[in-house]
This record gives C-alpha cells, structure tokens and sequence, in this order.
C-alpha cells in the first residue's frame, strides 16, 4: 500500500517552532525543501499543504494549524477530500518513549499519551495509519512531561535529532512505496 499523505504533527506559529513538540513539522518542512514544494495555507483544511511527487508517487504533505490537541480534525479533512483511507497516511510525530537519534515505523497501535495521536485516532475512527515516531527522551518525570515536549531540545539532543530526521528522509522512498519492512530495517539499525 502506497503513502498518499504524510502529517508532521506540532504547534503553528514562531513561539512553538523550536520545539520539541515540533518535530513532526521540522521533518515535513525538511521534506518538502528536498522535493522543492513550498507550504501554502488552506482554510478548509485547517492548515498547510504542499503536493511533492516521490519515487514517481503523488502525495501530500500537511501540517495541521489546529495545534496538536486537535491534529486529528485537520488530518480527517484532507483524508476524507482526497479519499485517502487510513493505510495510506504516514503520521510523524515525536516520541517521549525513544531517545535522541532514535526513530521508529509502526503501523496501527493506541496513542501512548501523545494528545496529537490520541486526536487524530478519534477523529480518523481508527487507528491504523503508519507513524514515524522521532525520539525525544523522557524528562524522568511525569509531572515535567508538558513544559519538557514545549521546549527546545538541548544541545545535546539537537544533534542526535537533526540525524535522526536525516535518516527518516532516507527511507522516505521506501515508505511512501510501501516498502515498509527494508524502510524499518534500515532506520532501526541506524542509532
């Protein structure tokens, strides 16, 4: 099965942009700067869209402007105008559970907490649609989890995430052509 909409999931606007919670947009961002696509606002989707033509592939690229509690409504608005079932939408976000220079493909599974997965789950009415989760660490605490992700990295895990997005664009191709299991096999050896 093919990818026909890739989500980077984060934060509109400048005092969010460095986030951590941010890194689902970073690599949408980096993404459409290798294929030379450039964002435009759409209303009636609730946020930006770009189209980029991969391994000969149409798809469309979307960064959700509803901020990250309601990503879903953003994502079920371009799925259900495009058609495109959930098995075809590849969601990138950042993952408390990986570390820095650890990035992971799933495909269906629960949302783990994050608010932006949890959203788009409910707003899909289900949850099989490929992740790409980008590792951001672990406060240690729970009670710091939300001033942690509202953050910029440090300059220890800036590095170790800007491989990580670099590594993810290296598989893009296989994953958008559905050749998902080279594409995990490749990134999960990559730390």
């Amino acid at each position: 099965m093919a990818i026909k909409l890739i989500v980077g999931l984060g934060n509109p606007g400048k005092d969010y942009q460095s986030h951590r919670h941010n890194v689902g947009f970073w690599f949408c961002g980096a993404l459409a700067h290798l294929y030379s696509a450039t964002f435009k606002k759409e209303t009636k989707f609730l946020g930006e869209v770009t189209q980029v033509n991969i391994a000969g592939l149409n798809l469309r690229l979307l960064k959700p402007n509803t901020y990250m509690n309601r990503s879903g409504q953003s994502i079920q608005s371009v799925a259900k105008f495009y058609q495109i079932n959930t098995d075809e939408i590849l969601v990138v976000h950042d993952d408390l559970d990986l570390n820095p220079g650890t990035a992971r493909i799933k495909f269906g599974g629960g949302h783990g907490g994050h608010n932006g997965l949890r959203d788009t789950i409910s707003a899909l009415g289900n949850k099989d649609f490929y992740r790409l989760r980008i590792g951001i660490g672990h406060p240690g605490d729970k009670s710091r989890v939300a001033d942690f992700v509202l953050h910029a990295p440090n300059k220890s895990e800036i590095e170790p995430i800007q491989n990580t997005l670099v590594n993810s664009l290296n598989v893009i191709e296989q994953v958008v052509k559905g050749e998902i299991e080279p594409a995990m096999k490749t990134l999960h050896t990559q730390e």
